[in-house]
């Protein structure tokens, strides 16, 4: 017994030896010095940061621009140019535009020639019972335009239906089959909440899926297939089409309405504008789109080829506006031509609040 306390006090003895010697061989060590003061670091590179402005104030992007991640104060504008015969003008500088902001000339501050860039299409189907008699024209129009337009490995889209409420029935992917049976399965029936659809199309072309890669840049665009009748939206007309302009979305409407219709040789034209179709002349002129009143989805196809090229064929214009305030009124922009015979085609205005949209979600 006397033996076997002796060896647990002696074990115990060695035990607080240790964490003692321990202790002081810690306590002996150098405390780390402390840190040496400079500049801080700065964060890793996501994406080159745009040129700063000479003192002109003028700055030309080269064609493949990385993403502006942070434009506070700037407005964009997508541009199309086209001559008489309708044909595609890309060979322009920055010197052949001037921007007008509710009549005062602006100073462009990045100009670039965008060409080629993918696209993130949102399919907008009325599915309201008002279209029911057009319902199959609509989904064969929806189906002709990604036919012509979406590329494979490049391009992506989501179909959106709107009746007493929009739905999304297919996210965004560049599968033709997803879509074409996603569009395929919709059915008529119920009242139509045309202005909600746009609104929440337009919030998720917000946030698009970026395509990997050096250049993260891509062309937002909405494509509605209805009559433009809308009794049952939550949100007015003036917050979808802001809703489109803060996503930086191009609005292409293809009306159903066949009132006022002619062919002229063979070709349809509309005669007179009214009702709904107003309504989508709206969206279109406010966004920088078009719209077409065919009769037959045979009326779509060279159009839809005239999209598709007009995509790729457009200029991106950024300026700094000379009044700075945001009093979130609505501005009104103007862009004109040097050259004589060229028309452009951008959106019309937008709303001065504090935080701009930017080219794309921040992260």
């Amino acid at each position: 017994m006397i033996f076997q306390r002796k060896r647990v006090f002696q074990i115990l003895a060695v035990a607080v030896f240790c964490a003692f010697a321990s202790f002081g061989a810690r306590a002996q060590q150098p405390a780390p010095p402390p840190p040496v003061p400079s500049t801080p670091q700065s964060p890793a590179p996501s994406a080159p940061e745009p040129q700063k402005a000479a003192p002109s104030g003028d700055v030309v992007l080269p064609q493949k621009t990385p993403a502006i991640t942070s434009t506070t104060g700037l407005v964009h504008l997508v541009a199309t140019v086209m001559d008489h015969h309708r044909n595609f003008i890309t060979d322009l500088d920055q010197a052949d535009f001037k921007v007008l902001e509710d009549g005062a000339p602006q100073d462009i501050r990045y100009f670039g020639r965008e060409t080629d860039l993918p696209l993130r299409i949102g399919i907008l189907l009325d599915t309201s019972n008002s279209i029911r008699p057009r319902l199959d024209f609509e989904k064969d129009a929806a189906l002709d335009f990604l036919q012509h337009v979406l590329r494979r490995n490049k391009d992506q889209a989501f179909v959106m239906t709107f009746d007493n409420e929009p739905e999304v029935i297919q996210d965004y992917t560049g599968d033709l089959a997803l879509l074409t049976d996603a569009i395929r399965k919709q059915r008529a029936g119920g009242g139509t909440a045309l202005n909600d659809a746009i609104y929440r199309a337009a919030e998720k072309l917000t946030s698009p899926p970026i395509p990997k890669g050096a250049n993260p840049e891509i062309r937002r665009v909405l494509v509605v297939i209805s009559d433009g009748n809308d009794n049952l939206s939550d949100h007015a007309l003036s917050e979808s089409v802001e809703a489109a302009i803060r996503a930086e979305a191009v609005i292409y409407c293809i009306s159903t309405n066949t009132d006022w219709l002619a062919i002229e040789g063979d070709k349809p034209h509309k005669m007179h504008v009214e009702g709904g179709d107003k309504v989508l002349e709206q969206f279109a002129e406010q966004s920088g789109g078009r719209v077409f009143y065919p009769y037959k989805v045979d009326d779509l196809a060279q159009s839809f080829v005239d999209i598709g090229e007009e995509l790729r064929s457009q200029y991106f214009i950024a300026y700094s506006p000379n009044n700075p305030q945001a009093t979130g009124q609505y501005r009104k922009i103007e862009v004109n031509l040097a050259q004589k015979g060229l028309t452009v085609r951008t959106r019309k205005g937008y709303y001065a609040t504090a935080a701009s949209s930017p080219l794309r979600p921040s992260n």
